[in-house]
């Protein structure tokens, strides 16, 4: 069993059975693993934001999939074909919304910090 192990470093020599056959392996760094609690409370802080704005754009995907059905369905009924438009129309409104927030967080991150993406990557200082 042993010689089919081969070193790592040096393909093709067989190795004695001691050791690790697939080298060195680090443990990935997480988004929260950093020396100084400022970064951490930033990334946190960043992570919600992402988090909040994914959550949004699958929640006006699913909400203009029940606006097309809601559409299809309508058939000769005026009343439900305006409800579907309703729908699709205030779907769009709030992911324009959803958009114009980083936008607007990349003017007002620039117009006060002096760094577009100071507001959705925040680093808290240390006083």
């Amino acid at each position: 069993m042993n010689r089919l192990l081969t070193d790592v470093s040096n393909p093709g020599t067989p190795t004695s059975g001691q050791g690790n056959p697939f080298g060195q392996i680090e443990a990935p760094q997480s988004a929260f693993s950093s020396s100084t609690p400022e970064v951490a409370i930033g990334n946190l802080i960043q992570l919600v934001i992402w988090i909040l704005i994914i959550g949004a754009g699958i929640y006006a995907l699913i909400n203009l999939i029940l606006a097309g059905y809601s559409f299809m369905s309508a058939g000769d009924d005026s009343k439900k074909v305006a409800g579907a438009w309703a729908m699709i129309t205030q779907t769009m409104i709030g992911l324009a919304f959803s958009a114009g927030a980083f936008v607007l967080a990349a003017i007002f991150g620039q117009l006060i910090f002096g760094s577009w993406d100071f507001i959705l990557n925040p680093v808290i200082p240390q006083l």
